[in-house]
């Protein structure tokens, strides 16, 4: 049985103009059309937006953009930026535009200037930050915080972190440099190691945690608590100078012992991977200083507003996102790997990977329906450089289709002075962006960028039509990384406007850990046996606990 989708008469105009192009090689394209570069590109702010080794042809985004208007897109976007409940399993709206709002302006929803509400909790991060990076915040006895470890998991995690590593070289200058750290494994391990190399005297724990419920967030900050206990004995005040918490759930973290001065805030219409924005950004803040993180919001506010008010053919989300429609439903592609040939993104990969899947990883429409379509691709990547020496066979010589993005900023260390090194540095980074261009290219056109490649054996020949596009940065600054994450974001929510999903809820990610609460019991010996146990679970559970399967 069809769904409305695949009956709609643009989704089967795509269809129909799939098979015309289906056997075009990007080669030919190229060979084809000295303008192709030209007539495929885009840019926006920082951001150049290059889809010309993507397969499609002069006809392809016309007939894109009748899918989109079919599917309302517009009227979608209108909706997200009126703060609609756009979130409809959950009855919420997804505002996470509005935290990166200027603070002169308004936005009204339900009669509420949210704005008023985002720039508060702003101006509290803003006391925290200086306070702590000043030296003003101070440990239970006395000494100066050298460390901060924030304990979260998903977006409370991903975000913070990815941000972080990447927006190293913006780290102010000081005498005593803030150490930011993350630990989000449920097993301990990586929060374990941590402690071991820290001083209890001048560490901040930040927990953060949407619902302030997360079983994993919350063991590592047990954990981290009894660390302190032990090392520093419960001296009155410990938690006030050890501990913040960032949650929508202040009852629960005053329930915890975080004092209602150490809380900052989150609202209901914040998703997790959407929350880098918000306190949830307070590593950030704390690495970088809070004016290079009100860049980061800037950069993502400028491309709010090329979302809003670019027309389609212009706009870098919409075109990213059909693109991609395109590539996964009508030339089947069930692949996509991030590429950033720059070491500072190497967390990116990471981070998409959750916005992308968590979000749109979906097989039930907005009408409670199952579709028989494809949506979110498979989302995987790593540096680019090192991906040359993992999975790169795969892309150019395997049997699967991939499509690719190319991420990389056009200039660095132009103006650094590195101990003498500048120009060694230089030329690194131009080793990486030759990489990049090569990488790209080779992929596109195959056997035609290779000199003489008909007299080379069948191994070593390459097939190439693998799509790809590349999305070059000015430099890698917070604005242009700001930027560069909305871009995604707004990516997400275009495809699943046309996929007829909701991209805001994730219950697929909760039954796991509910069900985890029986072999939790059973592990911990309150349950005699594990309740509709299969085989496979039992017997495992058996080997654990020592007796015979």
């Amino acid at each position: 049985m069809s769904s409305p989708l695949t009956e709609k008469a643009s989704w089967r105009a795509l269809v129909a103009h799939a098979q015309e192009v289906r056997g075009a090689h990007l080669a030919d394209l190229f060979a084809g059309d000295a303008q192709r570069f030209v007539r495929l590109h885009r840019a926006f702010d920082s951001i150049l937006f290059d889809f010309s080794k993507q397969r499609v042809v002069e006809a392809t985004l016309p007939l894109l953009f009748d899918l989109a208007a079919e599917q309302g897109l517009a009227e979608r976007m209108a909706a997200l930026f009126a703060g609609a409940a756009v979130n409809p399993s959950e009855g919420r709206a997804a505002m996470h535009w509005a935290l990166r709002l200027p603070s002169e302006r308004t936005c009204q929803v339900a009669g509420e200037d949210i704005n008023l509400q985002v720039q508060a909790e702003l101006q509290r991060m803003d006391g925290i930050v200086q306070k702590v990076r000043s030296g003003q915040w101070r440990g239970v006895t006395g000494e100066v915080i050298t460390d901060v470890v924030n304990i979260g998991v998903g977006g409370s995690d991903l975000g913070p972190l990815m941000v972080t590593e990447a927006l190293a070289d913006w780290r102010p200058s000081t005498a005593s440099p803030l150490h930011v750290h993350f630990a989000s494994t449920m097993d301990g391990s990586q929060v374990s190691q941590l402690l071991g190399g820290l001083n209890p005297h001048a560490t901040l724990f930040i927990i953060s945690s949407k619902s302030f419920s997360t079983i994993d967030t919350l063991s590592n900050a047990a954990t981290a608590r009894g660390w302190l206990e032990r090392e520093l004995g419960a001296l009155p005040g410990l938690l006030d100078c050890h501990f913040i918490g960032v949650s929508a759930a202040a009852e629960r973290m005053s329930e915890w012992g975080i004092a209602p001065a150490n809380q900052l805030a989150l609202w209901d219409w914040v998703g997790g991977r959407f929350s880098l924005w918000s306190a949830i950004g307070l590593p950030i803040a704390l690495s970088i200083g809070m004016p290079a993180f009100r860049e980061l919001l800037a950069g993502a506010h400028a491309m709010d507003e090329h979302f809003r008010q670019a027309p389609w053919a212009d706009n870098l989300p919409v075109l990213l996102g059909l693109i991609g429609v395109w590539n996964t439903n009508m030339l089947g592609i069930n692949a996509h790997a991030v590429l950033p040939y720059d070491g500072r993104l190497k967390e990116l990969p990471n981070y998409l990977e959750q916005l992308e899947m968590e979000s749109n990883g979906k097989s039930v429409n907005l009408a409670g329906e199952s579709i028989d379509y494809a949506t979110c691709p498979i989302v995987w990547g790593t540096i680019g450089p090192n991906a040359q020496h993992a999975f790169y066979q795969l892309l150019h010589q395997g049997t699967e289709p991939v499509t690719c993005d190319f991420i990389v900023p056009a200039r660095r260390y132009r103006e650094a002075q590195h101990g003498g090194a500048t120009a060694e540095l230089l030329a690194q980074h131009e080793l990486a962006l030759a990489n990049c261009l090569a990488q790209s290219r080779l992929l596109a056109l195959g056997d035609g960028a290779v000199k003489d490649a008909a007299s080379l054996p069948r191994n070593r020949r390459y097939r190439g039509n693998q799509p790809s596009s590349t999305l070059l940065l000015d430099e890698l600054t917070p604005h242009s990384l700001g930027a560069l994450i909305a871009l995604y974001e707004h990516k997400v929510f275009v495809q699943s406007v046309i996929w007829e999903i909701n991209p805001f809820d994730q219950w697929g990610v909760e039954m796991g850990k509910r069900i985890a609460v029986d072999a939790l019991a059973c592990l911990r010996g309150e349950l005699a046996e594990l309740p509709g146990a299969d085989a496979s679970s039992a017997g495992l559970l058996a080997r654990i606990l020592g007796e015979s399967a």
